[in-house]
């Protein structure tokens, strides 16, 4: 992910994942544990794209190049507090 069009595409692409999920739910498609285990990972990589975000505005804010921000790991992200 280069650029911000492509991470905003990214979340865009999440973000349907959790309405289908949720969708599939209320059908009984899926069970409830299975919901919740996907929209766990779901929450964590939407976390990852906004952090990436954050981090490529910061460094356009100061001058650097924001095409060196690199993606953190999600068990770094996901100890942030919000």
């Amino acid at each position: 992910m280069t650029e911000d069009g492509s991470i905003f595409q990214r979340i865009d692409e999440l973000v349907d994942e959790e309405r289908t999920l949720r969708s599939k739910l209320a059908d009984r498609e899926i069970t409830a544990e299975e919901e919740h285990s996907r929209l766990k990972h779901l929450e964590s990589e939407l976390d990852r794209c906004w952090d990436l975000l954050r981090q490529r505005r910061a460094k356009r804010e100061f001058g650097e190049d924001p095409t060196t921000a690199e993606p953190r790991p999600a068990d770094v992200v996901n100890k942030y507090l919000n």
